[in-house]
């Protein structure tokens, strides 16, 4: 594994991360598709193994139950001065008022609660999982300084919004001398590459690294047209909201299909590896649930691809909806709804 910086930091990061939504007891995340501590824990020792250090996950992830496993199996299988764990907030984590946001308040208390359950006393890089449009930027980016300041945090993280927003933030930063954000964790594959237009070329410009959300796109890229994965079958109109399901997708999926086995290598590691095109990618976060997607991952670091293998992955792309253009309060309240007690209390 070659390690790499992370944006204009000297933090060095594996370029394949692992993503632990996946990873949560299901009574408290999705009954579905998240795995439970004794399946989760061997995936975790086996990322380890093959040279990954990376990983992500959120504070609403199964509510608290990613960070509790993740933290444990880091505890037993790895050394933390050598991992970067990444956690995340802004989303509801209970029922009742302040319990979302960015606000002073929410942020103390989130990092304090993170820590706890991932068995820490530190996050190499607390992200902001969306923009908070309630709270005034400076209030929020302050506390995080100060978070920064108290050691608890060592470098700062965003994830999807508007470019614009973006630039306010980082325009803030540099203003009052603030820890600036170092990572923008944004939507993109092959069949989402809206943030070309302006959010990749602005992180490039401010020397901000990307992490990428849903590289294969739900599994919709590591598989053939008709297939689907548990997670695209069961994410319902969340799923709907990210792909539009127009006529170039399967286009798209069939030219993964036709470099892949020109090369006579998985799609997975197609699809991943032409995400290394673009070098302000730092690395996708791979939600594995099998030690083979883990495999798959990490070969892609060996697969180049040509300029022409480039071009015949692109072509069919056809511009789609602006998924930032989702209201913030309907995404919060399908959040929200997925509490537990929160429907029947709603009604």
């Amino acid at each position: 594994m070659k390690y790499i910086k992370l944006g204009a930091t000297g933090l060095d990061v594996s370029p394949i991360a692992i993503g632990a939504m996946t990873y949560g007891e299901p009574d408290r995340g999705h009954p579905v598709w998240s795995k439970p501590e004794e399946e989760s824990r061997p995936l975790i020792r086996h990322a380890l193994e093959k040279g990954i250090t990376f990983f992500d996950t959120a504070n609403m992830y199964s509510y608290g139950s990613s960070e509790e496993i993740l933290g444990r199996a880091l505890r037993d299988f790895a050394d933390r001065d050598e991992v970067v764990v990444a956690t995340k907030l802004r989303h509801p984590m209970r029922q009742g008022p302040n319990a979302s946001g960015l606000s002073r308040k929410a942020i103390m208390t989130e990092i304090d609660h993170s820590l706890r359950r991932l068995g820490t006393d530190y996050v190499d890089l607390y992200q902001i999982h969306r923009a908070d449009h309630g709270t005034p930027w400076e209030e929020t980016l302050d506390a995080l300084n100060d978070l920064v300041k108290a050691g608890k945090v060592r470098y700062l993280g965003a994830s999807s919004m508007h470019a614009w927003e973006f630039a306010k933030a980082l325009h803030l930063q540099e203003r009052h001398g603030w820890a600036r954000f170092v990572s923008m964790q944004d939507h993109y594959n092959l069949l989402a590459r809206e943030e070309e237009r302006e959010m990749l070329p602005l992180c490039a410009d401010e020397g901000v690294s990307t992490l990428v959300w849903s590289p294969l796109a739900r599994g919709r890229l590591a598989r053939e047209w008709n297939e689907t994965s548990e997670r695209s079958a069961t994410d319902g109109s969340y799923a709907d909201l990210l792909y539009t399901s127009v006529d170039s997708d399967r286009a798209i999926v069939d030219a993964v299909g036709q470099v892949a086995q020109e090369h006579g290598v998985p799609r997975a590691q197609i699809a991943l590896a032409w995400l290394r095109h673009n070098p302000v990618v730092a690395a996708p976060l791979v939600g594995a649930n099998t030690t083979q997607q883990i495999d798959d991952a990490v070969a892609s670091l060996d697969v180049e691809l040509s300029d022409d293998e480039i071009a015949r992955l692109e072509a069919p792309y056809t511009p789609r909806h602006d998924f930032q253009g989702v209201s913030d309060e309907a995404e919060m309240e399908a959040l929200r709804r997925r509490i537990p007690g929160y429907a029947e209390n709603a009604a």
